[in-house]
């Protein structure tokens, strides 16, 4: 599989990458950054660093894309989420990699082009890139094998609204964007992901089970999640435990029988004063609002989890 990811690398963005390179199941081509848990800037650090941990240092092109929604301005990020850093303020050691020059947008328009009809997208955050790659190429819908989006809520309340979940929220505009594009697209969004729970007893497990090259990496999980851990204890009352947004996102592209999907057509609301950033589905018997996505609604979720860890043991 030739896989492009596109993160806003935070806590379980990193999970995610680690367990994509440690699958070995696919060719990843590169990662691309974006703005959400944090600026653009930190997360494309925090994707230098943790391809260092991950011993692949120079070995993945890492391209620095938007900064900013299409049409919107963030001036506050989530530290109470993801921590001053992003990743759960854990300070790994500095990479001596360097980001391409090539902006984000080109980056995926020029893989594209050279990978015709192979290349498999991630988006783990906002869909900044991918809009803005989008109107450099009208034809790149034709170009993508497909497009894995880890966002939005269907039959699930929001994370970030009562109706919202906060990557599609974070830049509606663009959301709406691709989801019209005709990109052949599956959302793994909170439907899905908050069945998929990681426990602070499946990484004490890890910790005596993982082998000898996978001790730091198992090591930066248990510190950078404690943070994630504690949110969620806070917001969710969830005990120990947290959501794997992402890294289900990445699992579903490379083992697509964890999920069932069923075909929806989907709008973004980019208006509503209580509704900004809901994924819309027309659930009527003939729905005419809307493009036509696959949208994740079951999971297995404990087998979710040993999956992705396994890849470290």
């Amino acid at each position: 599989m030739k896989l492009l990811i596109d993160a806003d690398t935070g806590i379980d963005d990193a999970l995610a990458i680690l367990y994509a390179i440690k699958s070995g199941k696919a060719d990843i081509l590169g990662i691309t950054t974006t703005f959400g848990n944090i600026p653009v800037e930190q997360a494309t650090e925090n994707t230098l660093r943790v391809l260092k941990l991950a011993g692949v240092e120079n070995e993945i092109p890492v391209s620095q894309g938007a900064p900013q929604p299409l049409v919107r301005t963030v001036k506050v990020f989530p530290t109470f989420v993801h921590g001053v850093n992003g990743i759960g303020d854990v300070e790994l050691p500095r990479s001596y990699q360097l980001p391409v020059s090539e902006a984000a947008d080109d980056f995926i328009v020029r893989t594209a082009g050279e990978h015709e009809g192979e290349l498999v997208i991630v988006a783990l955050g906002r869909l900044t890139n991918i809009a803005h790659a989008l109107k450099k190429d009208p034809e790149l819908p034709a170009k993508i094998k497909h497009l894995y989006v880890m966002g939005g809520a269907v039959h699930v309340a929001g994370n970030v609204t009562p109706t919202s979940e906060a990557n599609i929220w974070g830049d509606p505009e663009a959301a709406d964007f691709v989801i019209q594009s005709g990109i052949p697209m599956t959302l793994v969004g909170l439907d899905v992901t908050l069945n998929t729970l990681l426990r602070q007893s499946h990484l004490d497990m890890l910790q005596q089970s993982c082998s000898a090259e996978n001790q730091e990496i198992v090591s930066f999980l248990n510190r950078s999640m404690a943070y994630y851990f504690n949110f969620y204890r806070q917001s969710d009352a969830l005990h120990q435990c947290a959501p794997m947004h992402d890294p289900l996102a990445v699992l579903v592209a490379i083992e697509p029988g964890i999920v069932q999907t069923q075909q929806m057509n989907l709008r973004v609301e980019c208006r509503g004063e209580h509704t900004l950033g809901m994924t819309v589905a027309d659930l009527r018997r003939k729905p005419t609002v809307g493009s036509p996505v696959q949208v994740c609604v079951d999971v297995d979720g404990d087998r979710a989890i040993d999956l992705m860890l396994d890849v470290f043991i």
